[in-house]
């Protein structure tokens, strides 16, 4: 999953792609780099990040999401948004995925995602983007992510929801230390025992300027050596900036598997 911020303030690359003809060939890049999925948010949930209006949000992802099906039929495209407005117009614009960093739970945002039949990412999140890294705390930080992940699966197969739809993502620096991001981490097997799919998104984030002190251009080694961690855990979706060398190292890491069985 290549990662496309049509945004002036994400952490990584906000304003690189904020015009439309930059974040459209962006995308096409990360295609022709192997992404399976582009993800395509125009809102920043970086600690700290102040929301935008829907209107806005729509004006930023739209025009991109009509380019890229227009040009790309088959590639899956995502929108990145906890907005049920946004995701409802994304989807019309031939977006095939939605990724909620909220788990359906905005009002609307349930009703959206029944009236379609593509894929939802739930993930976990303490707080709000503006306010998660304020000492987030928990008595045990994979039994609380577990113990959400089961409520919010619940709640969507209750409301009619294909369980074949649902993927996790445990929210790795969305309201977690850097001690809470390495544990869940350490327990992606344990997700999987849920029995769904989990994505896993750690790409360039502020951790690694904690445990290696790289800076958001220096951050890749770090999140190579964490995807391939993670990969032999069992996720299954990586939302990645640097699609070409994860597509590699992944690459790689299925051919020690497959030797492993032959």
């Amino acid at each position: 999953m290549g990662v496309l911020n049509v945004t002036p303030d994400s952490f990584s690359d906000g304003g690189q792609f904020s015009d439309h003809t930059t974040a459209i060939k962006h995308a096409q890049k990360m295609i022709a780099e192997g992404a399976d999925i582009i993800d395509i948010g125009g809102e920043s949930t970086r600690p700290g990040a102040q929301k935008v209006s829907e209107t806005e949000e729509i004006n930023r992802v739209l025009p991109v999401i009509k380019a890229l099906r227009e040009q790309n039929p088959d590639i899956t495209l995502s929108i990145d948004s906890r907005h049920p407005e946004v995701m409802a117009a994304a989807l019309h614009a031939g977006a095939d995925f939605i990724n909620d960093i909220n788990a359906l739970q905005q009002e609307g945002a349930m009703e959206v995602a029944l009236a379609s039949d593509v894929p939802v990412c739930l993930m976990h999140m303490q707080g709000t983007p503006e306010t998660m890294q304020d000492n987030p705390r928990y008595d045990n930080v994979v039994q609380a992510v577990l113990d959400f992940f089961e409520q919010r699966v619940e709640a969507c197969m209750r409301a009619g929801m294909d369980a074949d739809r649902i993927i996790l993502d445990p929210g790795i620096g969305f309201g977690k230390t850097v001690s809470h991001n390495l544990t869940l981490i350490k327990n992606i097997s344990t997700l999987k025992q849920m029995g769904f799919p989990v994505l896993i998104g750690v790409s360039r984030k502020s951790m690694f300027q904690s445990l290696l002190g790289r800076s958001v251009g220096e951050r890749l080694a770090g999140s190579l050596a964490v995807a391939q961690f993670a990969y032999f855990q069992g996720t299954d979706y990586f939302r990645v900036h640097d699609v070409a060398e994860t597509r590699d190292l992944l690459t790689m890491s299925q051919h020690f598997i497959q030797h492993d069985t032959d």
